[in-house]
């Protein structure tokens, strides 16, 4: 493929890092664009040398950005994982962390006028079919990224972007409960499958015998919890109205325990 300039903003939306594009930009042919895609973050390899994709898949994500011809909304999104070791680029969910770089990246591209002290970007998902309202502080030069918001996975501090999320229960699997109950059983172990903007398993660590407090490095090596979930999770999957989900990144699962430093859970 011979290399051409695309504009591309790299920007940081609270966990994750993505490449955000405006649709225009990028090829119309969906097969072309996904080839460039994968090029863009150097997949599939793991260390993604070739790219400006990170080696981790928080940091292997694209945002594909268009102005809004619906009245509801300023700027259509369509989210893109592009995974780090195959050659496969997922549209099947949304990324809410990501999300928190739309409404800046429509302001810097002069998609929304900035209007101080905060502005307000309505943000149709494509991937889910769902609205959210974006408030981003902002002043006279434009986006401020400064402030003193710190979340958990990010170093410092910085403005804080408040997302309002318009009826997203179901969006992806169609219903809040998309197996029709709150708690199911899978390989022994119960399990609560919900959908409230992003599919997820929900599950005790100590039901798996792990802590929940394990470091990343130590769940990463952990091949026999891995091989437990991803079965409960194929397992899932069909269940939740999202069929064979091998070569999905969803649903995903995520481990509960109870809080060691505040909070409800941990």
């Amino acid at each position: 493929m011979a290399q051409r300039k695309i504009p591309c903003l790299l920007m940081r939306g609270g966990t994750s890092k993505a490449a955000c594009f405006l649709a225009a930009d990028l090829p119309a042919d969906l097969a072309l664009r996904d080839r460039v895609l994968l090029a863009v973050m150097g997949s599939p390899d793991p260390r993604q040398i070739d790219g400006i994709g990170g080696a981790d898949p928080l940091t292997s994500k694209v945002a594909i950005i268009t102005p809004s011809a619906r009245p509801d909304a300023d700027v259509d999104y369509l989210f893109a994982q592009v995974n780090v070791e195959k050659a496969v680029v997922d549209y099947g969910q949304n990324c809410g962390n990501v999300l928190a770089a739309v409404g800046p990246f429509a302001i810097e591209k002069g998609l929304v006028e900035a209007r101080a002290p905060l502005t307000t970007v309505r943000i149709y998902m494509e991937n889910t079919g769902q609205t959210a309202v974006a408030s981003v502080p902002t002043d006279a030069d434009g986006v401020v990224y400064e402030g003193g918001l710190h979340i958990d996975g990010v170093p410092g501090t910085a403005s804080e972007i408040v997302l309002n999320f318009l009826d997203i229960a179901g969006s992806g699997c169609g219903a809040l409960f998309p197996t029709g109950q709150p708690r199911d059983r899978f390989d022994g172990v119960e399990v609560t499958c919900i959908d409230n903007g992003m599919p997820v398993i929900l599950l005790r660590a100590a039901d798996v015998g792990r802590s929940g407090y394990e470091s990343r490095d130590a769940l990463d090596n952990d091949h026999e919890l891995k091989a437990r979930l991803e079965s409960i999770r194929l397992q899932a999957g069909p269940k939740m109205n999202l069929g064979d989900v091998s070569q999905r990144t969803v649903p995903k699962v995520t481990l509960l325990a109870a809080p060691r430093s505040g909070g409800a859970i941990s």
